[in-house]
């Protein structure tokens, strides 16, 4: 054998272990209906990840704000936002479930099922419930559940998204389509597990930054939020940082400037907090997320843009065996670069251009 294709193989092969030593994500052929991912990396939540959150968002809700306060009203301390807890799950599962993804789409049969606390640990598990390829071969629709788990096994959280990922080679077989069937929203009996009972009696309005109760709202009711909030591209990255989030799109300008956008796309979790810290102006004792019903990522976010944002009251609702709290089931829309006033959403049968996010969720209020 010729000395040069002995040097050659033997160079292959080095190569061969190396990458075997890597991981390059999953891609669509990846996955299968019922196929059950643990997630790395377990991660103990610090004062220290509270106190960036609020620094890249400028979430003023009461509770979360202050442990005086919350001691007060009934909890331990004040619990971690409620979004933060949210970012930090989805983020374990970014190696394994849209690592090589164009976007995520959308959200349902979000629940929040216990409050977590500093000095907590949080960990993920997916489960696989739906796959569709796409009619260009090049990407297919992943449905997965995940779930985040505290130390003890208590389970904090549970959701549905979508995501669209792509192929690995076009030209390899797909999973059979399977698409799930999901709930339109969540009902009020399912909700309020991760609120521990409230004494209304000591929850200081003057303190949490207006008077309207439960009662104050109307179905129907719109709300312009009225502040804008401009994007930059330090905040984003260092966010999306912050919850372990891998995902190229939103890091690697080399590659992303010779993708579909030439830039780097804005994680999707960034629009709904700003969204929600925006929500505060209009809805400042809303203070706790219990569910995300559904949403869509309209159309995708980049620095520079200034986000806006309105809600609709779409349902209220007594929760069963509670008296210090109800539920307000709300629509919030955010927008780039157009101020909410006149509540943009539809631009005849379309969605409105200036639209990116159509969030409808359930948050708590007192009674």
């Amino acid at each position: 054998m010729p000395r040069r294709t002995a040097i050659a193989r033997a160079q292959g092969r080095v190569a061969a272990a190396i990458m075997t030593k890597i991981s390059t994500g999953n891609f669509f052929e990846d996955f299968r209906v019922g196929q059950t991912i643990r997630h790395a990396t377990p991660r103990t939540v610090t004062t220290g990840d509270v106190a960036l959150y609020n620094g890249l968002f400028g979430a003023r809700f009461a509770v979360q704000s202050s442990d005086a306060f919350a001691a007060a009203i009934g909890y331990p301390r004040a619990p971690v936002d409620d979004l933060l807890v949210f970012h930090m799950v989805f983020g374990k599962t970014v190696p394994d479930v849209s690592l090589n993804a164009v976007a995520n789409l959308g959200y349902a049969n979000c629940r929040f099922l216990a409050p977590v606390y500093p000095g907590e640990t949080l960990s993920a598990a997916s489960e696989v419930i739906g796959v569709r390829e796409n009619s260009n071969h090049k990407t297919g629709i992943v449905f997965v559940r995940s779930t985040g788990i505290k130390q003890d096994g208590t389970q904090v959280l549970e959701y549905v998204r979508w995501v669209m990922v792509r192929k690995r080679d076009e030209k390899a077989p797909a999973p059979a389509d399977h698409v799930p069937r999901l709930p339109t929203a969540l009902e009020a009996n399912l909700l309020g597990n991760a609120c521990p009972p409230i004494k209304v009696e000591a929850y200081d309005f003057t303190l949490a930054g207006g008077p309207r109760r439960f009662g104050d709202y109307a179905i129907g009711e719109k709300i312009d939020h009225a502040d804008g909030v401009t994007v930059e591209e330090a905040e984003h990255q260092i966010a999306t940082r912050l919850y372990q989030n891998t995902a190229r799109i939103h890091f690697n300008q080399f590659v992303e400037s010779k993708g579909r956008f030439g830039r780097r796309l804005i994680y999707g979790g960034h629009a709904i907090s700003l969204a929600r810290a925006l929500s505060f102006n209009g809805l400042s004792n809303a203070f706790h997320v219990a569910a995300i019903n559904g949403g869509r990522h309209v159309a995708p976010l980049f620095a520079g843009c200034t986000v806006f944002a309105w809600s609709e009251i779409l349902a209220k609702s007594e929760l069963p065996g509670r008296n210090d709290v109800g539920a307000l089931r709300l629509r919030t829309i955010a927008t780039k670069d157009k101020p909410c006033a006149d509540f943009p959403l539809k631009a005849g049968n379309e969605d409105d251009p200036s639209v990116i996010l159509d969030l409808d969720y359930w948050v708590l209020i007192p009674r």
